[in-house]
């Protein structure tokens, strides 16, 4: 079925957020089964698709920075870093249990639990058509999900990066707080910048405008929107390196 899709390879990006249900912390496997379903009908259309995940239903490394913990904040951010291999560990055997081959892969080697990412072997994997998921973000503090997502783009050679989150796309502003907020269908990297909208970290938007790798932020929520992603529908907000015009 690759005729019905316009991106063959995607990294998805996930927030730790996605795998709880609103406003509750920790694990909540019928989210987890549902973000699954959705990854296996992806890559039945002929999509190879390597996940990138957040921790923040577990910990986030940045909530010790401004307090007076004791937990240093680059030690925070390591345990951060471990709260994305627990999500892993989740959503693989989300995958497993419908019957998807998986590899769970870590920028902090521990080997008992997973295997350690390796740019070649990722390649590998995702030709043989296996989902792989990366936990751990770069390995190292101080960078944030998105960021390391946007850098296994480049690495994996993704045709984009698919930014998975609970509302419609990228507003002009917060529409939680504003109703009346204009929702984007498409942005150009430099518009985002110099409104400085909230679509990711200044850092991953940097590397993929620097390196022409679109982004598309979409409700992963509603049934179908991955497979729509990855066949190049209009659903959420495209933004790439030319559009030529910003619409709503």
């Amino acid at each position: 079925m690759t005729n019905d899709l316009k991106y063959k390879r995607v990294v998805l990006k996930l927030s730790g957020e996605s795998f709880a249900k609103p406003g509750e912390r920790g694990i909540c496997m019928d989210e987890v089964v549902h973000i699954a379903t959705q990854v296996k009908k992806a890559g039945q259309m002929g999509a190879q698709v390597a996940v990138v995940i957040g921790g923040g239903n577990i910990l986030r490394g940045s909530q010790f920075k401004q307090t007076q913990a004791i937990v240093n904040e680059a030690t925070a951010h390591y345990m951060g870093m471990l709260g994305t291999v627990i999500n892993g560990l989740a959503l693989q055997d989300g995958l497993e249990s419908i019957g998807c081959d998986t590899r769970l892969m870590s920028a902090i080697q521990m080997d008992g639990v997973c295997e350690p990412y390796i740019r070649r072997r990722a390649h590998r994997h995702l030709d043989k058509q296996r989902i792989i998921i990366l936990g751990a973000g770069t390995g190292g503090p101080f960078v944030t999900t998105d960021t390391a997502a946007a850098l296994r783009t480049l690495e994996l050679d993704a045709d984009i990066l698919l930014k998975a989150t609970r509302v419609n796309g990228v507003y002009s502003e917060d529409p939680e707080k504003n109703p009346h907020a204009m929702l984007y269908s498409e942005l150009d990297f430099s518009t985002v910048i110099e409104k400085g909208l909230r679509v990711m970290d200044q850092t991953a938007i940097a590397h993929c405008m620097e390196h022409d790798k679109p982004v598309m932020v979409f409700n992963y929520l509603k049934e179908g929107n991955i497979q729509k992603a990855i066949a190049g529908e209009k659903i959420g907000t495209l933004i790439a390196s030319k559009i030529n015009t910003v619409t709503a």
